[in-house]
């Protein structure tokens, strides 16, 4: 079977980019399960029930979620109440919504989606390690394809949950830092991985915001408000091959397309 992850669906451009750039993708590629990360889809911040509305409809079929979800006040009653959305495991028992789902995607195959959040340099939330391996165990008792979003911050602890892994599910895909990284490999037990699969939003920006903004925050170390950039739009992505029989990745590849403004 073939997955499709989509990066960070940043603001109004990222959303832009799905509705025309995934598509051609589709048609191209024919995915049987297509995910994507939507925690910065509502005005770079945030996800809301129209807006996850929208990506369904542009094609996107679970969205995950990281450290912004909670930025929408209307994400508390969205996330109970629609499993395509899964957000971090490891945020406290109690928390709106649910850390992991069970899809059913084409040719009936049923499909495992964990979303994880780091804890270095973000929210001392419970240990990915330890509540990934667990989830994945659980999860293999039901299906063999299981695709683990790991959003977070630190590219080491990203590959060292890739490592420890590796064998009990198809992919382990990194999220959050808006950059696509060069690393997409099988490891040697059959876990697809890349450290970022990047960013779904305005090209010509730094991680979706506006140049000229984040530049002035750094030369001059005052608060800035953020705002979504424009222009040229992206969409970044890999494509998992995995063979449904044994849940082992036989290739993984990343995607760039662009288009205008």
């Amino acid at each position: 079977m073939r997955v499709l992850m989509i990066g960070d669906v940043v603001g109004r451009p990222g959303r832009k980019a799905v509705r025309e750039l995934l598509p051609p993708l589709l048609q191209e590629h024919r995915p049987d399960l297509v995910v994507a990360n939507g925690e910065n889809a509502a005005g770079g911040n945030g996800i809301t029930p129209d807006i996850a509305g929208e990506l369904f409809a542009g094609g996107i079929d679970i969205l995950t979620m990281g450290n912004h979800v909670w930025d929408k006040r209307e994400a508390m009653t969205l996330l109970e109440e629609d499993e395509r959305i899964v957000r971090p495991a490891n945020y406290p028992a109690g928390t709106p919504g649910r850390g992991y789902t069970l899809v059913k995607a084409k040719e009936n195959l049923q499909v495992g989606i964990i979303n994880l959040s780091g804890r270095v340099f973000l929210a001392p939330l419970e240990c990915p390690f330890r509540l990934g391996r667990r989830l994945a165990e659980e999860i293999g008792a039901l299906t063999r394809i299981i695709l683990v979003d790991f959003h977070a911050e630190a590219t080491s602890e990203k590959v060292a949950l890739g490592w420890y892994l590796d064998g009990l599910v198809s992919a382990v895909i990194g999220t959050h830092t808006h950059i696509q990284t060069a690393d997409a490999r099988v490891l040697p037990q059959g876990t697809a991985y890349i450290t970022d699969v990047g960013m779904t939003g305005p090209r010509d920006s730094v991680l979706g915001v506006k140049t000229e903004l984040i530049v002035k925050k750094f030369l001059t170390q005052l608060p800035v408000r953020f705002e979504v950039a424009g222009g040229i739009i992206q969409l970044e992505a890999v494509l998992i091959d995995i063979d449904p029989g044994t849940g082992r990745a036989t290739a993984i590849q990343r995607l760039q397309h662009y288009g205008p403004a």
